[in-house]
């Protein structure tokens, strides 16, 4: 991979945080993922990332912005919608406004400035978000 082809480190790292985050809560190894980012639309194209590539990336260092194939190989492996993970890209290769997922991905907040906020921000914010889901399921079953 020439240098033009790479990004040394990107500013955001929105992708990478969401495939460690998940990885993480699905305790699975950089191995094990890399092997299971099978394209479900080209399957015969086999694992869309290498483990060294898929390490790269989720420590943000030296990677290109991933295909649409690689983002399908990264849903299938992690369980993510994929537009969780376009967003993501988007946002840590382009710039554009991130979203944040929390709980397990049951919810995600879109947070403009994303990076302005510090972790223990980010944290309360998603705390407020399940506050109010909460307190709307309630006022649901009135």
């Amino acid at each position: 991979m020439s240098a033009e082809e790479t990004v040394e480190q990107a500013e955001r790292a929105d992708l990478s945080d969401l495939v460690r985050d998940r990885m993480a809560e699905l305790g699975k190894g950089v191995r094990t993922i890399a092997d299971a980012t099978v394209d479900p639309e080209n399957p015969d194209a086999g694992p869309q990332y290498k483990r060294g590539t898929l390490d790269n990336l989720i420590n943000n260092r030296g990677v290109k912005p991933p295909t649409e194939a690689q983002l399908r190989g990264l849903q299938a492996a992690l369980d993510v919608p994929l537009v969780a993970l376009q967003r993501a890209a988007s946002a840590q290769f382009f710039g554009y406004v991130s979203e944040r997922w929390g709980g397990g991905a049951k919810h995600r907040l879109f947070i403009a400035r994303i990076e302005e906020f510090s972790e223990r921000e980010l944290d309360k914010l998603d705390q407020m978000a399940d506050i109010m889901l909460r307190r709307d399921g309630d006022e649901a079953q009135r």
